[in-house]
């Protein structure tokens, strides 16, 4: 998706979160999850992959054991965003507080454009995670399905 779309939702002298801006980490790939209490609470997870950070909104927060859970791709976010905490002010996109649930590493094990497979080294959460397009065909579609994979 590019950081277009993430400097466009929002005016930087009215919110705190940071500019756009492509930086690769020096080691490992980051992992973080978001919680992030707007409109509706919810979880973001993000992955590093190629200087940002490729996000989805996770209504319902992180998969336990077998679930799967929604996850809504949404607008890659800068790598400087690994390290973000704090309020975003009403009337600004996003608007509610946002803390880091869960941080640490992944190894990305396979990736498609429709699937990523990735083993997280977190805090709170640890293995192999999917990520599968639920609808493939599909380019506007936004919908994915997150969850641990069998052992």
């Amino acid at each position: 998706m590019g950081l277009m779309e993430y400097a466009r939702k929002r005016d930087f002298k009215k919110t705190k979160e940071p500019k756009a801006s492509k930086k690769n980490s020096k080691g490992k790939l980051a992992y973080l999850i978001h919680r992030h209490d707007a409109r509706n609470l919810h979880y973001d997870l993000r992955l590093e992959l190629k200087g940002v950070l490729k996000s989805w909104a996770v209504p319902k927060g992180p998969p336990k054991g077998k679930e799967k859970r929604l996850a809504v791709q949404t607008e890659d976010h800068p790598y400087c965003y690994k390290d973000f905490e704090g309020v975003i002010e009403e009337g600004n996109y996003g608007a509610g507080k946002v803390e880091i649930w869960d941080s640490g590493t992944y190894d990305l094990l396979d990736m498609t454009k429709d699937k990523y497979l990735v083993d997280i080294k977190g805090k709170k959460l640890n293995g192999k995670y999917v990520l599968i397009k639920l609808k493939k065909d599909d380019k506007k579609d936004k919908n994915w399905l997150f969850f641990k994979k069998k052992e």
